[in-house]
């Protein structure tokens, strides 16, 4: 296996790991012998991150800012192939979930996640939760900062951090290091941007208050710079402040977001501010040996500069225009010359999006081994990414992830569609989600007609939880239930980029499920027919406003 370049766990982690196993086991077995009720089990297994599901249980499993080695992968599959059906669902918070885990089994599963560094504390519950990051972190030719670091200083902070393990309502941090967010930062209770302000000093900008669900609303900016070694003090503050103030007599109106929204952002930020004074010089001020003592576990690693044209893939391109297009949409610039960014789409037509069999995270971690550097991103947007592949290297990785079937050339494209479980599998949910995504990617699965639509991201919910984010969604659409009946809500002109973010607007009355596809057709007709030269869909959408797609859509169905 290559050198990993990113977190490796020491003594501590892996002792902590080892006994919450242990203590797990035994709440297993009390449970299963009767010794407790569901109601007092409920708040340990979602500790432990394991949900009761419509029909099963549920484990949720970190993959802490989205980084995975190849050995890890591998485990994954092992485990999805012994405990569960022999595939996982990989999430908008960078996860894995296994759908159909049993109770008995859970245990054998949180051990052999052990094995390898891993684990499925505080996936769920009110605590704070895994934290993402962008997944090109560490290899993104735009970016400041490999934001990993800091997500890792979060997550050795805040794992079964005592003050916060009983929060008024589940808490997600986001952290990018490039100015474009890839990351969805403005969007989390709170997001952190790494910046370098005009003395070359680099920093983060703290917003505070965003969020989805049933109440969606962007964040605020609480500091425009705060010091890399003044994070922790911060971070705390802020916990501190929801954790005294928040809401815990409505479930509704608990999250950050409505604390920040209901006293003000001008509010927030002096309280914030005020007990930030108070500690900014204590034990929580980041030593630099400190940070850079996590900054080397995360060193890139050392790529040989190479040609930046290969005369192998330039006459493939020409050759054969399936490879033409994934070169495309699903490779990215790398900071390295001669080096790229891979996207192995987890859309292929008519699949469940996010979706992966144990042969197929076997595979990827082959691929990885042999050609990115053992190394694997989870992306929010539910995709696995290598992030170091040599140019010379891309038609073979592009033939490897065809015959594992993730080598469509759809990322950013129609068919990207991000979809929560839905009814499927969530007690939640009020609609199904995946069978409506299957059915529009199903629907748009040409090649050629997707890149001629653009860049247009479709997010998928099945309930007001937001859990497939379409919000903000250029195309966002709502699962709602009507006297028994499956409806789908559409919103129209949800971003997550930096600078343009904005919460989708209702179209108007929710459509059936069988028009769904119709109505979806009929909004990118519209833009076909009103696009200017170089406008995304969103864009078109921003410069004639709603009236134009609503008509259309409500002629159609």
């Amino acid at each position: 296996m290559p050198d990993t370049h990113f977190y490796r766990y020491d003594d501590y982690d892996k002792t902590l790991v080892a006994e919450r196993v242990d203590q797990f086991r035994d709440q297993v077995r009390r449970r299963i012998a009767g010794e407790l009720t569901e109601e007092q089990f409920k708040p340990l297994r979602l500790t432990n991150g394991l949900y009761l599901q419509l029909h099963a249980y549920m484990l949720r499993i970190a993959i802490p800012y989205g980084t995975l080695a190849s050995h890890q992968l591998r485990k994954l599959a092992e485990i999805s192939r012994k405990y569960d059906r022999g595939y996982g669902h990989f999430t908008t918070r960078q996860n894995l979930q296994l759908n159909w885990i049993k109770l008995e089994d859970a245990p054998d599963a949180l051990a052999a996640l052990a094995e390898v560094d891993m684990h499925a504390m505080q996936t769920s519950g009110n605590c704070i939760r895994n934290v993402t990051a962008d997944h090109f972190a560490g290899a993104a030719i735009d970016e400041i900062e490999d934001p990993r670091i800091w997500c890792e200083i979060v997550r050795q902070w805040s794992t079964l951090h005592p003050e916060f393990s009983f929060l008024p309502r589940k808490f997600k941090i986001a952290i990018t290091g490039s100015p474009n967010d890839r990351a969805a930062v403005r969007v989390h209770d709170i997001g952190l941007r790494l910046w370098q302000n005009e003395q070359g000093e680099v920093g983060f900008e703290v917003i505070v208050g965003g969020g989805l669900g049933r109440t969606p609303m962007i964040g605020k900016t609480l500091r425009e710079f705060l010091p890399r070694d003044e994070l922790l003090a911060y971070l705390e503050a802020t916990l501190r402040v929801y954790n005294r103030y928040g809401r815990r007599d409505n479930l509704y109106k608990a999250r950050i977001k409505i604390l920040v929204h209901e006293i003000g952002a001008e509010k927030m930020r002096e309280e914030v501010e005020a007990e930030y004074a108070s500690m900014r010089d204590s034990a929580l001020r980041l030593p630099a040996e400190t940070i850079e003592a996590i900054a080397r576990q995360f060193a890139p690693p050392v790529l040989a500069e190479q040609p930046a044209i290969s005369g192998k893939v330039e006459a493939l391109r020409l050759e054969d225009r399936d490879f033409a297009l994934w070169l495309k949409s699903n490779v990215a610039p790398h900071r390295v010359q001669g080096y790229a960014i891979v996207t192995a789409s987890l859309k292929p037509a008519g699949s469940p999006p996010g979706d992966a069999s144990a042969a197929q995270m076997e595979g990827v971690a082959d691929i990885a081994d042999a050609y990115s550097q053992g190394e694997i991103r989870v992306s929010h947007e539910q995709n696995l990414i290598f992030p170091h592949v040599a140019i010379e290297d891309l038609p073979v990785v592009w033939l490897a992830l065809g015959r594992l079937g993730f080598a469509e050339a759809n990322v950013g494209k129609i068919t990207d569609i991000i979809a929560c479980p839905g009814l499927d599998y969530c007690a939640l949910a009020n609609a199904r989600s995946i069978p409506v995504a299957q059915r529009i990617s199903t629907h748009f699965a040409g090649l050629a007609q997707q890149h001629d639509i653009g860049d247009l991201k479709i997010k998928i919910s099945g309930c007001i939880n937001a859990c497939g984010h379409h919000h903000v969604g250029h195309i966002g659409i709502l699962g709602v239930d009507k006297n028994g009946v499956e409806l789908y809500q559409l919103s129209l002109g949800g971003d997550v980029d930096f600078g343009k973010t904005a919460i989708g607007t209702i179209l108007g009355p929710a459509v059936t499920a069988d028009k769904v596809v119709e109505a979806v057709d009929a909004l990118v007709a519209t833009y076909l027919d009103t696009r200017s030269a170089g406008e995304r869909f969103v864009d078109t959408y921003r410069r004639i406003g709603a009236k134009p797609f609503k008509e259309r859509v409500y002629a159609a169905v």
